[in-house]
């Protein structure tokens, strides 16, 4: 999970988002860029528009996204005012200039490879990854997702199904200026990102929740407390068969931690009953906290 660590400072929070940020939007970039843009592929928001803008007109993909950005930065800023996120702002600013900056000191003019699959599933893969990071950390690479945030605070309207139809149209044009093959791909590319945003965002949180049902949890919980620095929660238990009294030990974990814990309970208790579920999202101190 990314920042559950109690910072001493906010200013270290602060500096660590920003440096996620800025990995996460280059991530999104070279997806973008070599894989995206040289093959045509017209899913995913303002730059699915950019693929088909640079075949029909002089403008390039990266300073049509830069342009559009910008535009709805600006929109953002007079519709949302200081609530538009900061953090946003420089994302999507890093990604223009990431996109234009790319397009002058390294030109592509034709795909990498020459398996169209094969960059489909990095021009999926790598924007989704970046995506769901600041998703994850509560950035977005701004775009089509200002949009959605504007439509959020000033209208009814269901913001899934808008984005949704603003790239459907993407799609639907591509099979019109780059054939029947290119569209194919861009509709695949459509229906998996989202599929691999909601999976790469679930396997970020995922933690494990412990319960365990034990005869004596002090050294248990004192590993946890003083070893993991984490805190539990005991509670008594009666055996249903033998009416014995036990203590059950609840806590949550993440997953190298849990490893650890997993191994000092059959070690020091070996009879121990332990079951242990995933989570993929936990709130509170410690967690996530927004």
């Amino acid at each position: 999970m990314l920042f559950t660590k109690e910072w001493k400072h906010p200013w270290q929070r602060t500096l660590m988002e920003y440096a996620v940020i800025t990995i996460s939007i280059w991530i999104m970039v070279i997806g973008i860029y070599f894989f995206k843009f040289p093959n045509n592929f017209a899913f995913g928001g303002v730059t699915g528009f950019s693929t088909i803008v640079s075949r029909v007109s002089r403008l390039s993909a990266g300073d049509f996204t830069f342009v559009v950005n910008t535009g709805l930065l600006v929109i953002g800023f007079f519709f949302l005012g200081r609530a538009f996120g900061i953090k946003t702002v420089y994302a999507s600013m890093l990604m223009s200039f990431g996109l234009s900056f790319l397009e002058r000191v390294c030109p592509i003019n034709q795909p990498l490879t020459s398996e169209p699959l094969l960059d489909l599933i990095f021009a999926i893969f790598l924007p989704a990854v970046g995506s769901a990071v600041l998703f994850n950390i509560g950035a977005s690479s701004g775009g089509t997702d200002i949009i959605a945030m504007i439509l959020k605070k000033h209208t009814s309207f269901n913001i899934g199904t808008v984005l949704f139809l603003v790239d459907v149209t993407s799609v639907v044009i591509s099979f019109f200026v780059f054939g029947v093959e290119t569209g194919l791909y861009s509709s695949l590319g459509l229906m998996a990102k989202s599929l691999v945003i909601d999976g790469v965002i679930e396997n970020i949180n995922q933690c494990k929740c412990f319960n365990i049902v034990c005869d004596d949890p002090e050294p248990i919980c004192t590993f946890i407390i003083e070893k993991l620095v984490r805190s539990a929660t005991v509670y008594e238990a009666q055996g249903a068969f033998t009416h014995h009294k036990k203590a059950v030990i609840m806590t949550t974990l993440t997953r190298s931690q849990a490893v650890r814990l997993r191994n000092y309970v059959r070690s020091v208790e070996p009879t121990a009953f332990i079951m242990i579920t995933s989570s993929s999202e936990i709130i509170g101190k410690g967690f996530l906290t927004n």
